[in-house]
């Protein structure tokens, strides 16, 4: 009875390796098959500007729209492909300059290398095929529509695009315009830019911004447009802090006041390297304690809730860095009121420096913030108008103010201290060039870094004059 049982076992095994080799090879001789979508009908995110008579749109297709088209698992291969279209009705010749949009760029060759692995000798060289006739074309040729992929570094919850397309130096059009700008120069110069830029969302059912529905959080009802004098007000009789759930106890400060309507927000967000984040879910603290963990980044990791004005944030986003320990990170909820008929959000913004575990979080683990609040908010500040995205900013009162001696502390007990002033930007609709950006000059706020700095600190501030520096 043993040794049949042996036999038997034996035989199972034998018949598991044969049904385990024989799936290998199927998939070793998976065909490739592409069935490519009729685009731009079956882009769900397709999104159009135009600049100077020159339209593109743009779409990124999802991972299962992605190995329809191309017959390979892009998501496997942590690889996005991003669909062009450029309509160029203009006399000039424009080059689509590939780096702009990300240094880290895949080659079609580059693709068809990484997903080769189990596809057929004649298939991969079919795939090179497809994969280098869908590729968008560098050069745009004048009265021509040009449409195309381009394959980038995946990025979760969606990314900021920045296309960007160049005259040609030796067009003749170009070379006339140049010349017109240029007069008795003999230089031929750089042709001139056009710039469009998109902020593209990749719902995958966890974002938080996924349930932002701006129209709804006020029951539908018009909100009073307050002109500037009232706009300041208004934003000095908020609460100083965000609140738990019953606004028992302060949390963090709010510190910051974003005018514009949800899509200007985000896109200016996004543009500056902000990222979505994922809610709070079984999946994504099992993500965030194994991120924690190993002390890999998690580049959309939930945001805790807070609670202002009546409820949790309408919408957070954050800049990752290096680890899940360390990264800025912005709450907003949109105010019951308007300015210049825009939307005006009210934030707190502070920099996550580590990660400690804690039994006033519902995930058991928090975020320890820096307690110098207001350098996360400078960031925020001189990052969107060295970009041109701030046409007017100011500081009012009405946030916590708080000294290195005696600082406030929020919920999971974490000390700031801040100058109590809340910065308030008013987002630009189109690029201002930073010399033409406007200060609001209501309140002055605190220089950060000295404000944390003993009086220690001031020998390395002295007058010029005791340097020993002599003049003739």
């Amino acid at each position: 009875m043993i040794a049949r049982c042996r036999r038997v076992m034996s035989g199972l095994r034998a018949l598991g390796l044969l049904l385990a080799v024989t799936a290998i090879a199927a998939c070793a001789t998976a065909p490739f098959a592409p069935r490519p979508l009729d685009a731009p009908a079956a882009f769900a995110n397709l999104q159009s500007k135009t600049v100077e008579d020159v339209s593109v749109s743009i779409a990124i297709l999802t991972d299962a729209q992605a190995s329809q088209h191309f017959g390979i698992d892009l998501g496997r291969l942590q690889v996005q492909a991003v669909w062009i279209s450029v309509r160029n009705p203009t006399p000039r010749k424009l080059w689509f300059i590939r780096n702009v949009l990300d240094a880290d760029i895949y080659s079609a060759e580059e693709v068809a290398l990484m997903a080769a692995d189990g596809l057929k000798p004649e298939d991969i060289e079919r795939l090179r095929a497809h994969l280098r006739d869908q590729s968008l074309r560098s050069l745009l040729q004048p009265g021509m529509i040009t449409e195309g992929f381009v394959y980038l570094p995946r990025s979760e919850g969606g990314r900021y695009l920045d296309i960007r397309l160049s005259g040609d130096a030796y067009d003749e059009h170009d070379q006339r315009e140049r010349a017109a700008r240029l007069p008795g120069s003999t230089l031929a110069g750089m042709p001139r830019d056009l710039r469009f830029g998109f902020a593209v969302p990749l719902p995958d059912g966890d974002f938080d911004y996924e349930r932002l529905d701006a129209g709804v959080i006020y029951g539908g009802q018009a909100l009073p447009d307050l002109d500037l004098a009232e706009l300041r007000l208004a934003l000095e009789d908020l609460a100083c802090c965000t609140t738990n759930e019953d606004a028992s106890r302060n949390g963090d400060p709010l510190n910051l006041a974003l005018i514009g309507d949800s899509a200007e927000v985000l896109n200016a967000l996004s543009r500056r390297g902000w990222s979505f984040t994922h809610r709070i879910t079984l999946r994504s603290i099992g993500r965030e304690i194994e991120a924690a963990i190993s002390g890999d980044a998690y580049p959309v990791a939930p945001v805790s809730s807070l609670h202002a004005l009546g409820r949790s944030q309408d919408v957070a986003l954050q800049r990752a860095r290096r680890s899940i320990a360390q990264r800025n990170h912005l709450r907003l909820w949109l105010a019951p009121f308007r300015f210049e008929g825009r939307q005006v959000w009210i934030g707190q913004i502070s920099r996550d420096i580590g990660v400690k575990l804690t039994p006033k979080s519902p995930t058991l683990t928090t975020h320890v913030i820096d307690p110098e609040v207001d350098v996360a908010r400078e960031y925020l500040l001189h990052s969107l108008v060295a970009t041109g995205l701030v046409d007017r900013f100011g500081f009012v009162k009405g946030s916590t103010k708080a000294s290195p001696a005696a600082p406030a502390r929020n919920l999971v007990d974490d000390p700031y201290f801040s100058d109590g002033m809340r910065l308030v930007m008013v987002i630009a609709h189109d690029p201002v060039a930073p010399e033409l950006i406007r200060s609001l000059l209501w309140e002055r706020s605190a220089a950060p870094i000295a404000e944390g700095q003993s009086e220690a600190a001031l020998r390395n501030v002295r007058p010029i004059e005791a340097q020993g520096e002599h003049h003739d």
